[in-house]
């Protein structure tokens, strides 16, 4: 059953699913659960002692809890009518410092929240080290949860598993669409494959939410344990960076029965487009829109013959604001009602939306612009890389040399590609300025919090290592011949 369309606020069915079936199980945490009833009971509690206490408008939630009374202390928070900021357990005590420091501290009582109220402020990576807060509206991820229930179907709305922190938003929205839709959410705030595999197979949840390399460390351990398929799994909602769809047919063969679709979405314009996974579908697509998404291709009037434009989104899923004020170069663009996060991209033939890589990451070659993402998706697809990261440095003949940053496979068989092999399975596949000049080789890899390749700061190690400059994560890399 999906709650009643006047539950435009992200936590108002918890009462309605209370009453109607107060002893099923909302949130699973190993051996630790709390049915719908007794979640109820602690969300109101919680709000009632903010409410009392006059707490400011913004709370920060406290993320030395489990994850399940997390999940209370998040739904507390919006329930008094607060706004609940969700900060990352693995942040130096500076970085929460100048986090905390920029929330608003507005106390007293709260209005009765509305469709249009802040609820929740979540945290991407900036430019400048110090995270860069977004603020989202209730109505923004209602909006959000009937168009992934409209789109996906029953499935969607069965028991999910969210295996990640609720500090990435890609969890938390798992975890709050499971409450919404009253079926219920296991959640593992520290990501194991096996143990993921495990709840899996049991059939409890039907639905799982996952970023693709939680998907490859699964494929990995079910191979080296050869694990028979696992048919319980209906649905595998995948995004938080690009999947390697040459592994699809493999992850179909793990979950026989599971529809698996990509999506494509920003933390502040959430869902853009989607697609059923394909092993031949071009690596630029990203799919068709979902049902309430417009988009608008801006392209460079300079350029006649660019294929690609900055692609700007319009649709009632758009985030608020930014938190502090956040001007750098990696800020979201508003013209009027219209957003872009500075994605370059097109639409072709089939309508279908095609995204070619961020602005700021372009690199401009031998007169050409080049796509890290085109080049990285490539190298990702031979078999003995794990992950990529393609850089510009400077060149006085090309104006920028592209090189790569490189991690093996887990299971690289000996002995590892020449650069030279390299070179010529980049040649086979893309235009000849597109083939990077140098390889480096990277052990020690960088993720953001949100499991995505930190390209920041590899790109620094990469110059520090380019530059001889002595650093503990010179040590980090070494140049393949």
């Amino acid at each position: 059953m999906t709650p009643r369309p006047a539950a435009n606020l992200v936590h108002a069915p918890l009462a309605h699913w209370a009453q109607v079936h107060a002893d099923a199980v909302a949130i699973r945490n190993g051996t630790d659960t709390l049915t719908f009833a007794q979640l109820h009971q602690a969300v109101t509690q919680r709000a009632y002692a903010l409410t009392q206490a006059r707490a400011p408008a913004t709370v920060l939630v406290n993320d030395a809890l489990p994850m399940t009374q997390r999940l209370v202390d998040f739904l507390g928070i919006v329930a008094s009518g607060r706004c609940a900021a969700v900060g990352d357990p693995d942040w130096p005590p500076a970085v929460r410092d100048a986090v905390v420091a920029n929330l608003p501290t507005t106390a007293g009582d709260m209005p009765a929240p509305i469709p249009q109220s802040p609820f929740y402020i979540g945290y991407t990576s900036g430019s400048t080290g110090i995270p860069k807060g977004y603020r989202r509206h209730h109505q923004s991820w209602t909006e959000s949860f009937r168009a992934c229930l409209d789109e996906f179907g029953a499935d969607a709305r069965s028991c999910i598993l969210a295996p990640g922190r609720d500090s990435h938003s890609l969890f938390l929205f798992g975890m709050l669409l499971g409450l919404w839709s009253g079926a219920g959410v296991v959640v593992q705030a520290h990501f194991s494959a096996p143990g993921a595999l495990d709840t899996l197979r049991s059939g409890h949840t039907p639905c799982l939410v996952a970023v693709p390399s939680q998907l490859l460390l699964m494929l990995d351990v079910a191979q080296h344990r050869s694990l028979t398929p696992i048919s319980a799994v209906r649905l595998i909602l995948v995004s938080g960076s690009r999947w390697d769809r040459s592994r699809t047919a493999e992850l179909r063969r793990l979950f026989p029965c599971a529809r698996i679709i990509e999506f494509y979405g920003a933390s502040e314009a959430s869902f853009v487009a989607w697609m059923d996974s394909h092993e031949h579908t071009p690596a630029d697509v990203v799919g068709h829109l979902f049902k309430n998404v417009e988009v608008d291709i801006r392209r460079d009037p300079a350029d006649a013959h660019a294929e690609a434009g900055l692609i700007y989104v319009r649709s009632p899923m758009l985030f608020m604001d930014y938190v502090g004020g956040v001007t750098d170069g990696t800020a979201a663009i508003w013209d009027g009602d219209w957003l872009s996060v500075r994605d370059l991209g097109y639409l072709d033939a089939q309508g279908r939306l095609c995204l070619k890589g961020r602005q700021n990451r372009m690199i401009v070659t031998q007169g050409n612009n080049l796509f890290p993402e085109e080049l990285e998706s490539v190298l990702e697809a031979h078999p003995a890389i794990a992950c990529a990261s393609v850089h510009g440095v400077h060149d006085p003949l090309r104006g920028r040399q592209v090189v790569a940053v490189l991690r093996w496979s887990s299971n690289l068989a000996e002995p590892a590609p020449t650069a030279l092999q390299l070179v010529n399975w980049c040649r086979s596949r893309l235009e000849s300025y597109k083939t990077p000049r140098h390889f480096f080789i990277c052990p020690d890899w960088c993720f953001t919090a949100s499991g995505k390749a930190d390209h920041r700061t590899l790109a620094q190690r990469l110059h520090r290592h380019l530059d001889g400059t002595p650093d503990a994560a010179q040590a980090c890399l070494s140049t393949l011949h």
